[in-house]
């Protein structure tokens, strides 16, 4: 199971890839810190990375080894990789407000941001009834620039007792794009601002384009009153192109408009369009004539003609003329924006002001469980993600911030309100994240703050196409969208010298992360250090009481049912129920325990019907509403993400998740570059049997039968004695969402056809 860091001689560093020099020099270094803080597994790590030891110019093999050697046999929860430092604490947003708020709230238990992080996240859930919540919502909305026509009347309303959950900010009337464009002292946005970054694929070597937070609202003022002259209020209009700046231009202009975004991702076929444009009741559509990857020119126009009769507004992808066709009822850019050109001012547009309750865009969930479902979101929704961006993300007027994302995911809205409501720049890159050049993007535009998906990072370590790169502006990664695997976090982070990955997880419909990384916390790969700012959880056990005597165990989601709009978070609730092994002997169950990566009680909990919770603070029963998530609490509190509640199979009588099978695989051989574990049970019943489908690395050669072995023998050893693998797969791509969550579900029935068959034979 490798070295620990006491075993670690020079001819492994020089092995690991680096230069005789270099390892004398390295050794020298690890002696020392060794000598410095002892073989404290924790504080060893830490001075390794203070001492910068590690260089993102290193091969991965070194990086791989000291962190492993490092953490041999570590067992005290998920190994930490990054630590809050306590002076950089104090200038986060959350430590400034802690600073300044905390010793008149908590008194002489106050000591610092890092110590009291706990103390205040928990006061920041205290019950909607009493004060103290509102103490947290109204500082955290002095922190950014909401421009408010008619301010609340306060924080919560829930004396409307058929209002489950009550009325946030009643009384409310603003335009939340008008916050986002307009000058603004909170954030100290002034209009020389850099609101937008951005660059188009193939011109690498070109300056990175900017636009002032000037130019943005001119821009979104003229297509508002372009808008005004084709449409009536209340209208939906979707988008269906990248997230280029004219996309973003357009979002904001719908809804400073008084209009409602319908969000389409680029990547849907016609028919995934048609669903969309005919839930959404949509009135017209932007989209581009194509879009142009490498050089090469996909149809996107086609397809959307091909979904409604609606009438399009085109963007040309390049240049400034559309390069196809139009239909009669269609429009060019060029000619829509003419239709305002006779204005005095066409540039100016007087905001439509609404109730904070009215709905400003439809989006749709990714479809991982069957037909997309339409999700509404108010005025309301971009000040609770921003929030979240805010105080978790720590994103600040000067952050420069680029997620390779779409306005038809929650990312893209998400992303957009991160940067304007908080006074940071917005950075695009017009073409493919996969490749070197949105690496130099990053490199050239100093992005501070990069979001990513799992499967993105997995892309960039196996190719090597962002090598030679200079990325030490980075101050933090975000990571969402699917389950987190270590050792391409590790990849990651070494690119900046062990900057945090912050995990994100959350929902559509919440508008919101329930469980998210923070910098006021040490950090660990692929694990959640806390719930969100003003999220809480209790844990119950199978008789749905507290389960307080326990400090681990596998968790399923549950969210209380608040209000019908996203403010459900305020109580997230992780119920569990431990799992009763089929009796074993207990040295059988002390190998599991040890074998596994945390030690857990298995638990997993199928419901049928959403459970009810009677909280003890409050006077009522409240409805619980399923998230579909599970998770693994670890020693020390944190939580890893286990897959959704579908993808839990039942190996020999004891659950187990897909995800905890996919990360020992995807380890066991050095030609796998990822993998989907996926079970059935045989046509004549019997217990469930276990597939592996697997990607290799391009150019690397392996039977399928030499895999089988390699992954029953890892997951034996890691997991448990008792799982079998019997079939393994090997195939050139696995499907995924347009979203890029892995579709476990068509992998089970294309193993559920092949078990049938061979039951056949």
């Amino acid at each position: 199971m490798g070295k620990s860091i006491s075993e670690v001689g020079m001819e492994d560093l020089v092995r690991a890839g680096v230069g005789e020099e270099e390892a004398k020099w390295l050794m020298a270094e690890l002696k020392a810190a060794i000598a410095e803080v002892g073989f404290s597994q924790k504080e060893l790590w830490r001075e390794v990375t203070a001492r910068k030891l590690l260089k993102p110019s290193h091969p991965h093999p070194l990086h791989q080894l000291l962190y492993y050697s490092v953490y041999h046999n570590y067992h005290n929860g998920p190994p930490l990789y990054w630590f809050p430092s306590l002076n950089e604490s104090r200038y986060t947003n959350l430590g400034r407000i802690m600073e300044t708020h905390c010793p008149k709230l908590f008194g002489a238990s106050y000591e610092d941001p890092i110590s009291s992080f706990k103390e205040f996240q928990r006061f920041s859930v205290q019950h909607p009834e009493a004060k103290v919540l509102q103490i947290y919502w109204s500082i955290v909305l002095k922190q950014l620039p909401i421009h408010f026509l008619e301010p609340p009347k306060c924080i919560l309303d829930t004396s409307d007792k058929s209002k489950r959950g009550g009325n946030w900010l009643p009384g409310s009337v603003l335009n939340i794009a008008e916050s986002c464009v307009r000058l603004s002292n909170y954030s100290n946005k002034q209009d020389d601002c850099v609101a937008i970054v951005w660059r188009e694929e193939g011109k690498d070597d070109k300056e990175v384009n900017c636009m002032t937070l000037k130019q943005l609202r001119e821009q979104v003022m003229m297509v508002a009153n372009a808008l005004d002259n084709m449409f009536s209020k209340g209208d939906t209009i979707a988008i269906d192109m990248p997230m280029t700046v004219t996309a973003v231009v357009i979002y904001l202009a719908i809804v400073l408009a008084g209009f409602v975004v319908v969000s389409i991702a680029d990547s849907f076929a016609a028919q995934e369009i048609a669903v969309r444009l005919r839930v959404s009741n949509a009135k017209a559509i932007f989209t581009q004539d194509s879009i142009v990857r490498g050089g090469r020119r996909f149809p996107l126009y086609s397809r959307v003609i091909e979904a409604a009769p609606l009438k399009a507004i085109v963007i040309p992808a390049t240049g400034e003329d559309v390069q196809v066709q139009l239909r009669n009822q269609d429009l060019s850019w060029k000619d829509f924006l003419a239709s305002v050109s006779h204005l005095p001012r066409p540039n100016y547009y007087f905001p439509v002001y609404q109730s904070i309750e009215s709905v400003t865009n439809i989006l749709f969930s990714s479809g991982t469980t069957g037909d997309p479902k339409a999700i509404s979101w108010t005025h309301l929704s971009p000040i609770r993600c921003t929030a979240d961006s805010w105080a978790h993300l720590d994103i600040q007027a000067g952050d420069v911030f680029c997620y390779p994302t779409n306005l038809g995911w929650v990312m893209g809205p998400v992303l957009l309100y991160s940067c304007f409501l908080t006074g940071a720049t917005l950075a695009l890159y017009h073409g493919s994240p996969l490749d070197h050049g949105f690496g130099k993007f990053v490199q050239d535009a100093g992005v501070t703050v990069l979001g990513t998906v799992p499967s993105l990072v997995k892309t960039w370590k196996s190719t090597g196409c962002m090598k030679g790169l200079d990325w030490t502006r980075i101050r933090m990664f975000a990571s969402t969208g699917e389950a987190s695997n270590v050792d391409d976090d590790l990849w990651l982070s070494s690119r900046v010298y062990y900057k945090p990955i912050i995990e994100c997880c959350g929902g559509t419909e919440l508008s919101s992360s329930y469980i998210m990384g923070n910098l006021l916390q040490p950090q660990a790969f692929g694990a959640f250090s806390s719930a969100t700012m003003s999220t809480g959880f209790v844990i119950l056990d199978e008789d749905g009481l507290p389960y307080v005597r326990k400090l681990y165990g596998i968790l399923n989601i549950f969210n209380l049912l608040r209000t019908r709009m996203f403010f459900e978070f305020l109580d997230v609730l992780f119920i569990m129920r431990k799992y009763f092994f089929k009796p074993v002997s207990s040295q059988m169950m002390k190998l599991v325990l040890l074998l596994s990566n945390f030690i857990t009680f298995i638990a997993v909990i199928t419901y049928t019907e959403a459970p009810h919770h009677h909280h003890h603070h409050h006077t009522h029963t409240q409805q619980l509403r399923r998230h579909g998530d599970i998770l693994k609490r670890t020693i020390g509190g944190y939580l890893v993400v286990n897959g959704r509640a579908d993808d839990t199979m039942n190996l020999g009588g004891i659950k187990t998740s897909s995800i905890e099978i996919e990360r020992v695989c995807d380890g066991a051989d050095e030609s796998v570059l990822e993998t989907a574990a996926v079970s059935a049970a045989p046509p004549n019943g019997g217990p469930e049997q276990l597939a592996i489908f697997v990607v290799v690395k391009e150019g690397m050669n392996i039977s399928p039968d030499t895999l089988k072995k390699r992954f029953s023998r890892a997951i034996q050893s890691n997991l448990n004695p008792l799982f079998k693998v019997r079939w393994v797969k090997i195939v050139g791509m696995l499907p995924r969402t347009a979203s890029n969550k892995l579709l476990r579900r068509v992998l089970r029935e294309q193993w559920k056809q092949h078990i049938q068959i061979q039951s056949k034979l």
